[in-house]
């Protein structure tokens, strides 16, 4: 049994989300609300599997809460460290559009789990719940290659807070990691490298608990940001 948290500033939303989910037997609804300080208290309250985050903030704020949910802090407010945590960081599911990916851009860096698009179906939503609450990344074919695009021609500089760099990486994991930014697939990876598919699912694992990273376009920004790939011209 999946739990969620539904986020969304649109009370219509919330409830229609809320009934699509409670339908499904193995999915059940531990909290709904509309403000992201709310979010961030009942996500550390009730540690839901999936924050099923939606609605028309101020992007932003969006990517702040995503942060706060996905990255609680280590410290009390007075410097003490904080109880440990019953289990994981809730993982941050993001409703968006398919012209949104600067946006997904910058929330995948903060922490988020996985994308789905706001026109989905009731049946891609529940699916795309499981996905995220087993621990996979769920992105979209199409808001994938959007966000390889975004990090190919973003020119923020790379973040200093980085604990590792390139060098942390095997050589076959550089290999892996440069293939992956370049957008192509497991498979692909396989045939190129000559090396088996689980052999590149486990180098790909590596890499992203290597940079702390829950989805795969999170190494594709570590990529480009140490200069392993480089923009096309």
């Amino acid at each position: 049994m999946a739990s969620v948290l539904i986020v969304h500033d649109q009370s219509l939303q919330r409830l229609g989300l809320r009934m699509l989910l409670t339908a499904e037997p193995d999915l059940t609804v531990v909290g709904d609300t509309a403000d992201g300080a709310e979010a961030v208290r009942l996500s550390a309250a009730l540690r839901p599997d999936v924050v099923l985050m939606g609605g028309r903030r101020p992007r932003s704020e969006d990517v702040e809460i995503i942060r706060r949910i996905a990255r609680p802090p280590h410290l009390t407010a007075v410097g003490r460290p904080a109880a440990p945590a019953a289990g994981p960081a809730p993982r941050v599911l993001v409703l968006t559009s398919t012209d949104d990916q600067g946006h997904a851009y910058a929330a995948l860096r903060a922490g988020a789990g996985g994308f789905l698009l706001e026109d989905a179906t009731s049946g891609e939503l529940a699916a795309t719940v499981r996905v995220v609450a087993a621990g996979h990344a769920a992105i979209t074919p199409e808001l994938t290659r959007a966000l390889i695009d975004t990090v190919r021609h973003d020119r923020t500089p790379r973040p200093v807070e980085r604990a590792i760099g390139p060098d942390a990486f095997t050589q076959r994991e550089r290999d892996v990691l440069a293939a992956v930014a370049s957008g192509w697939s497991n498979a692909e990876i396989a045939a190129r490298l000559s090396i088996a598919p689980t052999t590149v699912k486990s180098h790909v694992s590596h890499i992203l608990a290597k940079i702390g990273a829950r989805a795969r376009v999170q190494a594709v920004a570590f990529a480009y940001e140490y200069g392993l790939v480089h923009p096309a011209a």
